[in-house]
């Protein structure tokens, strides 16, 4: 298996990252029949996609600071999906093959309610998007959905989902995704994180694992300590 040290901002990684929100069925199947309901009025036709913006990206084993207003963070364990070659309009072949490889992400986000606005309060404070720590060719991941994705707390697996459970699998996401935006070498797709990821504060290590992809682990500091470990 080839695999490539992983590092935010570096040439592998080195452009856009976005999340997307109601790719996982658990979500839809939570919302239940209010998803037909004002404000949503309906499932979504395309990809409901969300930015990680550049503050957000640290590496693994990096502290991710927790502001004062926050005690509990989400801890959103994610397949990420790097980006090789342009895609403009591509069909689902074209998406596949200009995948880079995989890594692992944490989405890490301030629990809350509604998905109407973008999330940008509760998914891009300081620290909050670990990612990494390889990223893995794509050719020896040749089918991510066979592929279950768990999320610890303090050592303890309190979370596992199988990737099987996307709306939209990979190479779906991406060629959707390419026919309102381009996407770029070096960006970074999350394909979706699970309603039911555990909930975890300051003084707790997490990990996002991934059978062939390893495991991705942070520990989780209040701000000020994070100032000083920093400093």
């Amino acid at each position: 298996m080839t695999s490539t040290t992983l590092r935010p901002g570096g040439p592998l990684l080195s452009g856009a990252v976005y999340g997307c929100l109601l790719n996982v069925r658990d979500e839809l199947d939570r919302l239940g029949d209010a998803i037909d309901e004002p404000p949503y009025n309906g499932a979504p036709t395309g990809p409901v996609l969300y930015v990680k913006t550049p503050n957000t990206h640290i590496a693994a084993g990096a502290p991710v600071p927790i502001p004062a207003d926050v005690d509990r963070v989400r801890v959103g364990a994610s397949l990420g999906v790097v980006i090789r070659d342009t895609l403009t309009r591509a069909d689902t072949g074209q998406a596949a093959a200009a995948i880079a490889g995989y890594t692992l992400v944490n989405d890490v986000t301030v629990p809350h309610e509604s998905l109407f606005r973008h999330p940008l309060k509760q998914k891009c404070r300081d620290g909050f998007c670990p990612i990494g720590p390889w990223l893995v060719d794509a050719a020896d991941l040749p089918d991510p959905a066979t592929l279950s994705v768990r999320a610890f707390v303090n050592g303890e697996c309190r979370h596992e989902a199988g990737l099987d459970r996307l709306v939209r699998p990979v190479a779906t996401l991406l060629a959707d995704i390419s026919d309102f935006t381009s996407l770029y070498p070096g960006d970074l797709i999350l394909a979706g994180v699970s309603p039911d990821v555990p909930l975890a504060g300051p003084g707790d290590t997490v990990a996002v694992e991934i059978d062939g992809l390893g495991r991705l682990v942070n520990p989780l500091v209040r701000e000020s300590g994070h100032r000083e470990h920093t400093s």
